[in-house]
């Protein structure tokens, strides 16, 4: 691969989902019920789409939302053995939510078992989070920067530090908070499942309106701690 070419985003993405279609701007308008200037602005990489933006497109278009995120002009691929994908945070496809903002990072690659995700984290306690979530499959969570909490459906929450991680079995109800005394805090979170449409799965977590986030860990049980609600899918 010629090592200036750039990856795919989401606004190349749909420009050429747009172009396969013969739709100009204003008829792809028109379909989806965005106004022409924010389609531009995707398309040039000058906007990024919040989840429910993404959603009313997807459904607009009758298409997966995961086709979004990857480049339909490549050819199938066999079984493989050498693919790599450089993980810029230019070129990942961003979802914000009232409680994190995502960075999905290497879009280009179809069919993941692993989906990395960059994540800045603003909910600062449980309650403001909201309902517990859950996927399939697994996860792990490396903290880059500030200090985070981890409830989990089925354990007390932990605190951990920049430098630290955590791996858990992501069908356990879960959030990711801010610890106390910290603002904001940056995690690098790398999903993982046999799955084949697991960027689709953690996309619909988002919730509705952008307002549930789909998140990478869980809440926990104890005496003194009742369980909080799970949200499933």
């Amino acid at each position: 691969m010629d090592m200036k070419t750039r990856h795919p985003t989401l606004g190349s993405l749909l420009r050429a989902l747009r172009s396969r279609n013969g739709w100009t701007l204003k008829e792809m308008s028109q379909r989806t019920n965005i106004p022409v200037s924010t389609l531009s602005k995707v398309e040039h990489d000058r906007l990024t789409l919040t989840y429910d933006k993404l959603l009313q497109l997807s459904q607009r278009l009758n298409i997966r939302m995961s086709e979004l995120f990857a480049d339909p002009t490549g050819v199938a691929e066999p079984a493989v053995t050498a693919r790599r994908s450089i993980g810029r945070i230019d070129d990942a496809v961003r979802v914000n939510t009232k409680n994190y903002d995502y960075h999905y990072l290497c879009p280009e690659l179809r069919k993941k078992r692993m989906i990395p995700v960059m994540t800045l984290i603003r909910a600062k306690s449980v309650e403001e989070f909201g309902e517990l979530v859950h996927h399939s499959g697994e996860e792990y969570v490396y903290v880059l920067e500030g200090r985070i909490k981890v409830h989990t459906e089925f354990y007390d929450p932990v605190e951990l530090n920049a430098g630290e991680s955590i791996y858990i079995d992501s069908n356990m109800g879960h959030a990711y908070v801010t610890a106390a005394g910290c603002e904001e805090a940056t995690v690098l979170a790398v999903c993982s499942s046999a799955d084949e449409s697991l960027m689709e799965s953690l996309l619909s977590l988002h919730g509705e309106a952008g307002e549930i986030a789909a998140a990478t860990s869980r809440d926990s049980r104890s005496p003194s701690n009742p369980p909080a609600k799970v949200r499933k899918r």
